[in-house]
């Protein structure tokens, strides 16, 4: 699979997201959790996306594989979002991000032999993967990286 493209997962409500939609758009992927530390960046991933919503499409994953941080169900957790910090971004079902159940997005972000551009680790909640126009990996930031770090905004505004 070259690009991120090729890939329909289930979202949170039931319904498919296809990321063939968003082709000439650039994306952010990040694992979520409701109970994390890092929490709080839903309100900036919620304003970078109204910002950028033009050229950038954000796609949460809750997962719950690092300190059992997302321990809700689909509904909850889109209810905790929508209420707590007006999400309108997409969210994918409930996933894993690590392990042998390892969900197939996340497997082909952080394997080089699957993305053909760099090996990546999920090591906690809010990890960030950079995709550009046409699907390609660009970047992998850790949780610790704000959305609104120079790294990701430098990115936004190259052409």
């Amino acid at each position: 699979m070259d690009s991120i493209h090729t890939f329909t997962v289930e979202g949170i409500a039931n319904q498919q997201i296809d990321f063939s939609g968003f082709t000439g758009k650039k994306i952010m992927i990040v694992n979520v959790a409701s109970r994390c530390g890092f929490t709080p960046q839903y309100a900036q991933l919620q304003e970078l996306y109204d910002t950028y919503q033009d050229q950038l499409v954000i796609v949460g994953f809750p997962a719950n594989d690092f300190g059992g941080q997302e321990p809700g169900t689909n509904q909850e957790i889109q209810s905790f979002c929508t209420t707590n910090y007006g999400v309108t971004f997409p969210m994918a079902a409930k996933i894993q991000v690590t392990g042998t159940l390892q969900h197939p997005v996340y497997s082909w972000l952080t394997q080089k032999s699957k993305n053909r551009q760099q090996d990546s680790t999920v090591n906690w909640n809010f990890h960030k993967f950079l995709l550009d126009e046409q699907g390609q990996l660009v970047n992998s930031l850790p949780s610790s990286v704000s959305p609104f770090d120079d790294q990701i905004l430098d990115w936004l505004n190259a052409s």
